[in-house]
């Protein structure tokens, strides 16, 4: 007589949850499912979006992409380039300031919002700063390189130093990243820290040997969500570069947004997406299959 009762409340349990989850479902498929199909689709099509009837091409896109655009090709040498440098520098420095962050000293909490702080403005905000601090004549960079003895840059007209002026403003996110490694800090046990002052450890050889293996699960989460971020890069060089000079800051979400929105290839754009999450995946199937010659789990 208690089985099909049971069996009802269990069932309209399994409603009640179906229907508070459902907000969620429709969400997803109506802005994530369909445009990612949507998108897989265009990109073997002609498509415009100002329209004109779209046109199925097949494989063109992707020949054009990877044989026919030399701009495909710089804006990925420029991608490249710039994950190569901003990532490691980010999660290195961000590291160091959480080392730093994480001893027990006077006006701690003050000093981690002040460098957290910075991760909370607007990107747009941010570039308008830092426009200011990178000019070749009243910039606040070049008035401190020129107090040290060095001439003045031109680091946004000059080629050779716009991807390295973007990648000294990408460290003016760390901060979120220095959070999460402060929260990783802070359980790591003190006790493993104390048994290795009793035989004698020094400061190098604890951070070595003890929190740099524990840490590894954060910086691998940090290393694949930077990863993740710089392939996406784009709201720092559309709004203070343009993509220029010289097509020097030209990165790959920039071409494909002048693409899109600029030129109208909506076809040809939703190839190079399509690209772009290939490589992004692929790139973060490899970081997790080799993670576990390098992650500790305690």
């Amino acid at each position: 007589m208690t089985a099909r009762p049971r069996s009802l409340r269990v069932r309209l349990r399994r409603w009640v949850g179906l229907v508070f989850i459902a907000p969620w479902i429709v969400a997803f498929v109506m802005f994530e499912a369909i445009p990612i199909l949507s998108g897989f689709y265009h990109s073997f099509t002609d498509w415009s979006a100002t329209g004109t009837a779209t046109r199925f091409v097949g494989w063109a896109n992707y020949r054009e992409a990877l044989t026919r655009d030399p701009l495909f090709q710089k804006s990925v040498y420029n991608t490249i380039y710039y994950i190569g440098f901003s990532v490691p520098l980010g999660i290195l420095t961000a590291f160091i300031l959480a080392l730093l962050l994480n001893r027990p000293i006077r006006g701690t909490t003050l000093y981690r919002t002040i460098y957290y702080l910075p991760s909370v403005v607007p990107t747009v905000a941010a570039s308008i700063v830092w426009i200011f601090i990178f000019e070749t004549r009243r910039g606040i960079l070049n008035f401190a390189l020129e107090l040290l003895g060095f001439p003045p840059i031109r680091w946004l007209s000059d080629p050779t130093w716009a991807k390295p002026a973007l990648i000294i403003m990408s460290l003016w996110g760390i901060g979120s990243t220095m959070v999460i490694y402060l929260a990783g800090l802070q359980g790591i046990p003190q006790e493993l820290y104390e048994a290795a002052e009793v035989d004698g450890a020094t400061g190098w050889y604890k951070l070595i040997r003890i929190t740099v293996p524990l840490m590894t699960p954060t910086i691998f989460f940090n290393l694949v969500m930077n990863l993740v971020s710089a392939f996406q890069v784009f709201n720092s060089a559309f709004i203070i570069t343009g993509g220029g000079p010289f097509n020097s800051t030209l990165f790959y979400m920039l071409h494909l947004y002048n693409n899109a929105f600029r030129y109208f290839r909506m076809g040809y754009a939703s190839a190079l997406a399509v690209l772009l999450f290939l490589v992004v995946f692929g790139l973060t199937l490899f970081v997790y299959r080799t993670s576990d010659r390098w992650v500790y789990y305690s």
